[in-house]
């Protein structure tokens, strides 16, 4: 029986994934991310899926990040009715995110059209809150290690120690003549020994891996994420500056402040007032919370109580209402607000206010994608566009290091050779060329496995 993958997002960049894998009678879809940085890529999302939205007969996500999850609306939209398997604690985040990122793209769109600075008119979202719901309704939820059947595929859903929820999955694709082709998708595979998350799960036998790579082409270092947020952090807090972090809602939001409350409980940090300008780090820091009490994940959780995520100082801000009480605030003071890579939310209103003073500070902790303005702050650009307009930035910009929920080149290696026997083949996926071809390379040195790193809509046949 014929079987192929195609790679429809999540080959050559690191978002959009989105990896439909097909027999002569049956499709399933892996994954179904929004592309986000360069335009060319944001463009794509407003082009057809690159195959039949009623193709696949099930979509099966990894975790709920944007990039994996964020399409959805959009393809229910072109008319997908199938049903959506994933984790039951990525189905409660996806749902927090999915009505976030439909929010966001009403209120842009909106505001370009208040302001007068979108190319389009009427300026529209991609999809709105009510799409995004009806794609929710084709959510079901199986739990870690159960064994599944989506229509002629039978699936299980591994743990990958990314954020809460995510897993790695198991697919076995059937051949005919009882034989199946068993494919592993990493999705985004996550850190050893980190605080918050537990450790992903090994490797089981495989064919074929399709493996993430974001960060395939370097280490994320030993140093102290505690020490680096004071060395960085302190010298603005104590000239009365504020201190502006991009961060993601999910995971991110949570980890920075996880290491503030340590930072300043030890006596190594001020005790400034923080600011979490998100509803959706919010809501999640509540599902974190909860599921880190139950069962769900594994008590071994290094450095981290329930319920004790946050220092005492720390303000939400829910209603735009709070988020607008922020500009009126001196320093010193922490603005942690969303997105991680500034490509939309409050973090831009922040932006905007915040670069062009020289006593603030931007400090991302993140990965940032070629074509955000993250990108663009970390390669030191004078200017970033914001709502149409050109920003000077003035305000130094850092980086804090070992924060990242990916792991590094080593740790995925340390993951790929934690099976019993090599996957005969490794298709490298989420990251861009260089990062890609750097891990192909580190991996040909150390496992017996056919490397491939394809192309955005490339088909790849199964053996």
């Amino acid at each position: 029986m014929t079987a192929r993958i195609e790679f429809h997002g999540g080959a050559g960049t690191v978002t959009g994934s989105r990896f439909l894998v097909s027999t002569r009678d049956d499709a399933i879809l892996v994954d179904c991310g929004l592309f986000q940085g360069l335009k060319e890529l944001r463009l794509r999302n407003w082009q057809g899926p690159g195959f039949d939205p009623q193709a696949p007969r099930a979509i099966i996500l990894t975790h709920a990040h944007i990039d994996h999850t964020g399409y959805l609306p959009r393809l229910v939209q072109l008319g997908y009715r199938g049903p959506i398997y994933t984790t039951p604690a990525t189905a409660e985040m996806t749902r927090i995110l999915l009505l976030d990122a439909a929010e966001i793209q009403e209120e842009d769109a909106a505001f370009a059209n208040r302001k007068g600075f979108s190319k389009h008119h009427p300026a529209l979202p991609l999809y709105t809150v009510k799409d995004a719901l009806r794609a929710l309704q084709y959510i079901r939820t199986r739990p870690y290690g159960e064994r599944f059947d989506a229509g002629t595929f039978r699936v299980t859903f591994r743990n990958a120690g990314h954020i809460l929820g995510s897993a790695f999955v198991q697919l076995e694709v059937p051949m005919g003549e009882d034989r199946a082709h068993r494919i592993v998708f990493s999705g985004d595979l996550g850190r050893y020994h980190q605080p918050i998350h537990t450790d992903p799960a090994p490797l089981p036998p495989c064919d074929t891996l399709v493996l993430e790579s974001t960060y395939g082409d370097r280490s994320h270092g030993h140093q102290s994420v505690i020490t680096q947020l004071r060395d960085e952090l302190l010298p603005t807090l104590e000239r009365g500056g504020t201190v502006l972090v991009p961060a993601f809602a999910v995971a991110r939001a949570q980890l920075v402040t996880h290491h503030l409350r340590i930072a300043i409980e030890t006596g190594r940090f001020p005790d400034v007032p923080i600011h979490i300008d998100s509803p959706m780090a919010n809501d999640v820091t509540g599902l974190y919370n909860r599921y880190l009490e139950s069962e769900y994940l594994d008590r071994d959780i290094p450095h981290t109580a329930p319920g004790a995520l946050f220092p005492r100082n720390v303000r939400f801000h829910r209603t735009i209402e709070d988020s607008k009480k922020l500009n009126n605030l001196p320093g010193p003071r922490i603005i942690i607000a969303a997105s991680g890579m500034l490509t939309g939310g409050r973090v831009l209103h922040h932006l905007q206010r915040l670069a062009p003073d020289p006593r603030n500070l931007i400090c991302l902790v993140g990965y940032q994608a070629a074509g955000t303005r993250g990108r663009a702050l970390l390669e030191g650009a004078p200017t970033v566009r914001v709502f149409g307009i050109d920003v000077d930035v003035r305000a130094r910009v850092t980086c804090i290091h070992g924060l990242s929920a990916h792991a590094d080149r080593d740790e995925l290696i340390r993951w790929v050779e934690s099976a019993h026997e090599p996957p005969k083949r490794i298709v490298l996926v989420h990251g861009e060329p260089p990062a890609a071809e750097s891990l192909a390379a580190a991996l040909r040195a150390r496992v017996l496995s056919d490397l491939v790193v394809p192309a955005l809509g490339q088909s790849l046949a199964l053996a």
